[in-house]
């Protein structure tokens, strides 16, 4: 992005030293946290982690994060990864469970946080979870989103919906056009807590899927800013 802004003033994504936000992870981590923890809330009427058996699968930049907010609560953090001397520097810090790849989709746990490849949700793996609540990082979570939401709402599994929950670093971006400050982007982060509850509760009321749901709205904020648009 540095490249690209010596041709451009159209950019963002640039380090601090040059006036940007920087690393987003940090914040991207952030709002999959508080999707997390909405979603805590919609499955067990509280949103404390503490004790919650999290795995954390995919621990770069994003799923260390995610684990260093995860730990701060006293979750139970188990993490995997094709990394071994990432794996074992998350570990060593935090202190969490380092658990094989193939040991992800057979583990009791509470949620399942995908911060790696995606297209991890498909008919072999949904069937052998055995959690809760799926919240992580990773974009395009589900294989099929019309085959496999609908699965995982048939199982009872509570479903952030990925491009909602890991839209922090996408916020920190866009901060950058408004004149950047790191505390803005995580307090604006902090409304995917509420974004994620009203999802939950649009798709039960509406006996639909979380990923069918969160669609529709932002297709709604689309076609509303364009009538403001097209009518200026």
């Amino acid at each position: 992005m540095e490249y690209v802004a010596m041709e451009t003033k159209h950019v963002t994504g640039l380090p601090e030293s040059m006036g940007g936000g920087g690393d987003p992870s940090p914040v991207t981590a952030y709002g999959v946290y508080m999707g997390m923890k909405a979603a805590a809330q919609f499955a067990w009427g509280n949103d404390n982690l503490s004790g919650k058996k999290v795995v954390v699968q995919g621990v770069g930049h994003v799923g260390e994060n995610l684990v260093k907010n995860l730990k701060k609560e006293n979750a139970v953090v188990y993490i995997t990864d094709i990394n071994d001397e990432q794996l074992k520097k998350v570990s060593t810090e935090y202190g969490a469970v380092v658990i094989k790849p193939e040991e992800v989709y057979d583990m009791d746990m509470d949620i399942y946080a995908p911060c790696a490849l995606g297209a991890t949700l498909n008919t072999e793996n949904i069937n052998r979870l055995h959690c809760q609540i799926i919240a992580g990082a990773a974009n395009n979570q589900l294989a099929e989103e019309t085959v496999h939401g609908p699965m995982l709402m048939d199982k009872g599994i509570i479903y952030a919906p990925d491009f909602l929950i890991n839209a922090g670093g996408l916020i920190n971006v866009y901060s950058e056009l408004i004149g950047y400050n790191r505390q803005r982007a995580l307090t604006q982060t902090e409304h995917i807590y509420a974004v994620t509850l009203e999802i939950l509760k649009k798709a039960k009321a509406e006996n639909s899927y979380p990923q069918a749901s969160a669609i529709m709205l932002a297709e709604k904020r689309i076609a509303d800013i364009s009538k403001v648009k097209s009518s200026m």
